[in-house]
């Protein structure tokens, strides 16, 4: 039997010895991951793939699958949280069918909430743990390796904005069909991000100098690369804080406690709001001793008046913060003078779109359009675009001014660098 075994092995070792060896790679795992980005106005989630060699230590990935989740950002279910769970429930079960059952219990889940939320924990930090703790109980229901549900800091929000518009635009890396690898653009484009939300609004760029006396700094590496980027947010200017806080003003300022000029709305156009609505958020719910006492109705009558809007606007930012000095925005805060090639997306985009000034219309354009916009009464612009929908229509005057007096009077972007602005 020995005598057998020891053939055996010779044998073994003579075709080994024989047979030509190569190494053989095997092909890179396909790894999935999912984000839920819960907004102030709504959440969405995402689903990532990408392969599991990665390129300088960061992944390239690719989007699988987007789902809407329907009703209200997360921060809406304040006096309710067990709902903020349950309204992730469809998009997780969509997600699931998306990616192999064999590796459901591989797939990293994160949820990261934004301006919508931070307002929440400044109003009532209980009720924001207990909707965290809510969908935080839901995603662990489902075979996913969650990994956490938490609010964003504005920063990372501005950093993360900073880190997409960059990445989809082939900026940090681009793959070679020659060599068959991804190489970093020789002359790498680096595009500032422009975000407008519902809560709040970020910056972020590579200014010129080494930022290293910035608090607003974000150090990231990227395949394989440093970047020390600027970023800042502002929570209570979103666009949607920032529609409260205009009404809450023009309110205080009127000589009359029930009928109030809106100059930004639309001729002939009435809207009538509680001064209890001011009270839902810690961006307006301070008392001001030039309202009228209680919880009363006020009718907001438009004016369709664009410089009235404008000046009414400009009354929002404290400006006088800064006093004389050029590297600051607003409120007092920093900022080093903008630089490069900006994507201004989400809500500076949608209102630009849908006023047709997103293919790089000079500035003297874009004001004229505005104004022109603003003129029309609320009777034409109905009749005009019956398919939008009859709330956000009256608001596009309000909107589209907000913009210009954020990019031009906090950013001090001018006539030359506005065509470095793309929508």
């Amino acid at each position: 039997a020995v005598v057998g075994a020891l053939v055996v092995l010779s044998i073994i070792a003579l075709v080994l010895s024989l047979v030509k060896i190569e190494d053989v790679t095997l092909p890179p795992t396909v790894k999935y991951g999912m984000v839920f980005d819960a907004g102030s106005s709504h959440t969405s989630l995402f689903v990532y793939e990408w392969d599991s060699d990665k390129e300088n230590d960061t992944g390239v990935v690719s989007q699988t699958l987007s789902c809407d989740v329907q009703g209200q950002g997360i921060s809406s279910y304040a006096s309710d949280p067990s709902k903020a769970g349950d309204s992730l429930r469809d998009c997780l079960e969509e997600a699931l069918r998306a990616v192999p059952a064999a590796k459901h219990r591989d797939v990293p889940a994160y949820l990261g909430a934004t301006a919508g939320m931070r307002l929440l924990r400044e109003q009532n930090s209980s009720a924001a743990e207990q909707v965290l703790a809510a969908v935080a109980n839901t995603m662990q229901e489902y075979p996913v390796a969650f990994r956490g549900a938490r609010i964003l800091t504005g920063e990372e929000e501005g950093a993360y904005g900073w880190i997409t518009i960059n990445y989809l635009l082939d900026s940090f890396t681009k793959y070679s069909p020659k060599t068959h690898t991804w190489l970093r653009p020789e002359a790498a484009n680096i595009f500032g991000a422009l975000d407008l939300g519902g809560a709040s609004t970020q910056i972020s760029f590579l200014p010129e100098g080494s930022g290293a006396d910035w608090n607003e700094a974000s150090e990231l590496t990227l395949y394989g690369y440093k970047y020390n980027i600027y970023t800042h947010s502002y929570l209570c200017y979103g666009q949607n804080e920032m529609l409260k806080r205009l009404a809450k003003e023009l309110i205080a300022e009127s000589p009359s406690s029930t009928l109030v000029d809106h100059p930004c709305y639309p001729k002939d156009y009435h809207e009538t709001i509680s001064l209890s609505s001011f009270s839902t958020s810690p961006c307006t719910n301070r008392s001001d001793p030039r309202l009228p006492p209680g919880d009363r109705s006020v009718t907001l009558q438009g004016r369709g008046n664009a410089s009235g809007c404008l000046a009414a606007l400009k009354k929002l930012f404290n400006f006088s913060a800064c006093g004389q000095s050029q590297d600051c925005t607003f409120d007092g805060v920093y900022q080093p003078p903008v630089r490069g090639q900006f994507i201004a997306f989400s809500a500076f985009y949608y209102n630009f779109k849908f006023l047709n000034l997103t293919e790089g219309q000079s500035l003297a354009t874009v004001r004229e359009s505005i104004e022109r916009f603003c003129r029309r009464s609320w009777e034409d612009l109905s009749s005009s675009y019956p398919e939008e929908n009859p709330e956000r229509l009256p608001k596009y005057c309000t909107n589209a001014n907000y913009i210009l007096t954020l990019l031009l009077d906090a950013y001090k972007f001018n006539e030359s660098s506005w065509s470095n602005i793309f929508f």
